[in-house]
């Protein structure tokens, strides 16, 4: 049995405290035997939530008879760190323990120095916060999580899940895992490498392109190039390209090749096609190019994609 400290504070994160609450602390009574929870904290025993919800909690002074500790968010403004709490997670990282964060809880071990010349990552409204502060962390843009030695530190929000199914993995294995995921009803495994999001921006003046963009989308597969657009929507080239970027805030090539990959993704879910199919389907002229394009968008392959996510 792994014996896990959740460490909680005033303000404490209601989402990532459910994550983490979820799958660690939920009784489940065929996997045995299953973590032991604890949410613990160095502030009292009464907290109230980032959206002012009351929750009583173990008060502690000590971490060392634990296991794993998960710190599901931090305060990213705060430099104060209670001394007592600071020197027992220092000596928990000194015994090689797991320290596992979600969203802004790696703010607290970076302020240690215990994320000093490792991978860390946090949330990616927090990146450039993370990265003025802890100028000796390795941060890793645009993942879903890390793992460097025992810690590990999950982007934020649903990335929580994410490592948390990883935790399970590596402790109980991929059908344990399994068994999880289908309780959460979610994807069974996305890598820590996959990007946190696809941002694919529609334009603020629809009344300019809707239809040349409504058109592009149903026509990817013959569009060769980004003059068919600029032709669709009666304008040269270049005053095409200056008003679209204004208009959606991308250039139309990498607009397109958003599409382009948003569709391609639509077909690994549900289709099984070779890669030179795939790249004909959403309009690539070879398969280097479409996986040049996935992984920059999406942040593995085509082939890792359909393995995570193919409903069949």
């Amino acid at each position: 049995m792994h014996h896990m400290a959740i460490l909680v504070t005033d303000n404490f994160p209601v989402f990532e405290l459910g994550c983490a609450l979820e799958v660690f602390s939920l009784p489940r009574q065929e996997i045995s035997p299953w973590y032991k929870c604890d949410v613990i904290s160095f502030d009292g025993k009464l907290l109230t939530s980032s959206t002012g919800l009351l929750m009583q909690v173990n008060e502690v002074t000590e971490l060392l008879h634990y296991d794993i500790l998960l710190i599901p968010g931090w305060d990213t403004d705060s430099r104060k760190i209670k001394l007592a709490l600071a020197e027992q997670i220092v000596a928990f990282h000194s015994l090689n323990k797991r320290i596992i964060t979600f969203c802004s809880g790696a703010f607290l071990p970076a302020q240690l120095g215990l994320l000093n010349h490792c991978k860390a990552t946090t949330h990616w409204r927090y990146a450039e916060l993370f990265k003025q502060r802890f100028p000796m962390v390795e941060y890793v843009d645009n993942v879903l999580y890390t793992q460097q030695d025992n810690v590990y530190c999950a982007a934020g929000s649903a990335a929580g899940l994410d490592l948390s199914l990883e935790i399970v993995r590596q402790d109980y294995g991929h059908e344990v895992a399994n068994i999880v995921a289908r309780r959460l009803v979610i994807s069974p495994h996305r890598a820590g490498g996959q990007a946190q999001f696809v941002e694919t921006p529609m334009p603020q003046k629809h009344h300019k392109f809707a239809k040349t963009l409504q058109w592009s989308i149903k026509k990817l597969n013959t569009i060769s190039k980004v003059d068919d657009l600029a032709r669709h929507a009666n304008m040269s080239r270049r005053s095409f390209d200056r008003h679209f970027k204004a208009s959606v805030g991308m250039p139309p090539k990498e607009w397109l090749n958003q599409q382009r990959i948003r569709l391609a993704k639509e077909l690994l879910e549900h289709d099984r096609l070779s890669m030179d199919e795939l790249a004909s389907r959403v309009g690539f002229d070879n398969t280097v190019t479409l996986r040049f394009n996935f992984h920059k968008f999406v942040g593995i392959s085509p082939s890792e994609y359909q393995q995570q996510f193919y409903q069949g």
